[in-house]
């Protein structure tokens, strides 16, 4: 089977709880959701799927409920990154053996490699699997960036890592890793608020935290950038922009899973510690930001 493209607007899905339990009556509704919106990919297990407080057991149990739920309509990347190469290394074994369409793999957080040792660490992956390997740059919370060369080292020995989600806030990255390999590299922003401006500057799509409340908007603007009309993706942009800043306002993926137990979508908006409930004020701002997109 022809590889899918990874481009579009893909949506880092989060892992709705119950009680102390995975929801997968939530979870198989979610994806319903963004398969409806349209959306172009799903993320299951990355950071907005709480990656860090699943156990091993759960986090392929998510992997393979979203690839069942998904059925085959829309390319899943399963988020296999962890800050031990083994782990990360048997994740992405066991998503290949799923059926994932793709592997998203993160940085390891908290040892902070060095480029070297990052260079060795997707080196072991990329040699343990023929899927698409998307490397994943957020050095605010991992600690550590992939630097250009590196990317460009990893591209140039590796078919299958041509895929990079870029969060580190930065639009002037896109035109690095561009100028460095052009058409070569493609780019997906990270961050909800930046994916415009970093379609302007080369970027293909996003991995989108909003999406997973609004798989038709994220997607429609997305497209329209695309398809260059940067106008049209513009005044969605704006619209937007008030809920892109309030799903930050506290650690994700906690304001998403509210506003999705506001929607309907999940029926708990539980998370777990070390993450917690809103607090009242950003609670209020998250609110008005979600209204005003009910009007």
């Amino acid at each position: 089977m022809k590889p899918r493209p990874l481009t579009g607007a893909i949506t880092a899905l989060a892992t709705p709880f119950h009680g102390k339990d995975v929801s997968y009556a939530d979870l198989k509704r979610l994806v319903e959701y963004q398969i409806r919106g349209g959306i172009d990919g799903i993320v299951p297990v990355g950071t907005t799927g709480e990656s860090p407080t699943l156990s091993s057991e759960e986090h392929m149990d998510v992997v393979r409920a979203t690839i069942e739920f998904a059925r085959g309509r829309v390319p899943v990347i399963a988020g296999t990154g962890s800050n031990s190469t083994a782990e990360a290394l048997e994740y992405t074994r066991l998503s290949d053996e799923a059926g994932a369409d793709a592997v998203l793999v993160v940085t390891p957080y908290y040892n902070k490699p060095s480029q070297e040792g990052l260079y060795r660490h997707y080196c072991a992956i990329a040699e343990a699997t023929d899927l698409p390997i998307i490397l994943y740059s957020v050095p605010s919370r991992c600690g550590v960036e992939i630097g250009v060369p590196l990317v460009e080292r990893l591209r140039s020995r590796y078919n299958h890592v041509r895929w990079i989600k870029e969060a580190g806030g930065s639009v002037d990255r896109v035109d690095q890793l561009k100028k460095a390999m052009g058409e070569d590299i493609i780019v997906l922003s990270g961050d909800d608020s930046l994916t415009l401006a970093f379609m302007a500057s080369g970027a293909e799509g996003v991995i989108s935290v909003a999406s997973n409340l609004l798989p038709k908007e994220v997607t429609r603007l997305v497209h329209l950038a695309r398809a260059n009309d940067f106008a049209k993706a513009t005044q969605i942009h704006r619209r937007l922009y008030p809920i892109f800043k309030a799903l930050f306002i506290e650690p994700s993926p906690v304001p998403i899973k509210t506003a999705l137990a506001w929607a309907g979508v999940f029926s708990s908006e539980a998370v777990r510690l070390p993450l917690c409930e809103m607090a009242p004020a950003s609670r209020a701002i998250l609110k008005k930001a979600y209204e005003q997109l009910r009007r």
